[in-house]
């Protein structure tokens, strides 16, 4: 699968280290931020990463912050991004069957490395489910156009 990945400097470390494993099991990924430490702005990699998986560039993102919030504020801005927050397997599980996530936003400060491998792993292989869910996708497609949702229905 190709990926991306970005951090700002809290989530740089942990990021990398992230970056390793999924290189390393196979998954073609690609780094939207420096992964050094150095101060970053959270909002740039958020945009950069979104901007490549609005275009295609690549299928999915991980990002990684101090807490996760301000990386997911920042993608769900990309329009055609669809980043969720999520703290457990159970949080990126759901994110996948009933949103299609299309970016994982995890925090460096609250979570472990094995946590975010864990999490980064079930958010991989879990597909979307569509039916009823496919319908809440369009509804915020409809909502990035500027349309109210409720009129449709």
């Amino acid at each position: 699968m190709k990926l991306g990945i970005g951090a700002d400097h809290r989530g740089a470390h942990s990021a990398k280290a992230l970056l390793d494993r999924l290189l390393s099991t196979g998954h073609d990924v690609r780094a939207f931020s420096t992964l050094t430490g150095d101060t970053c702005d959270y909002p740039i990699p958020a945009f950069t990463l979104g901007t490549a998986i609005a275009a295609g560039t690549v299928e999915r993102g991980v990002l990684i912050c101090g807490t996760g919030i301000g990386m997911c504020m920042a993608a769900n801005k990309v329009k055609g991004v669809r980043a969720a927050l999520a703290h457990d397997e159970l949080t990126a599980e759901i994110s996948r069957t009933h949103n299609d996530a299309n970016v994982l936003c995890l925090s460096a400060d609250l979570l472990g490395q094995r946590l975010i491998e864990k999490i980064v792993d079930t958010w991989l292989v879990t597909p979307f489910q569509g039916g009823r869910h496919a319908r809440r996708l369009e509804e915020i497609l409809l909502i990035e156009q500027g349309k109210d949702p409720a009129a449709k229905l």
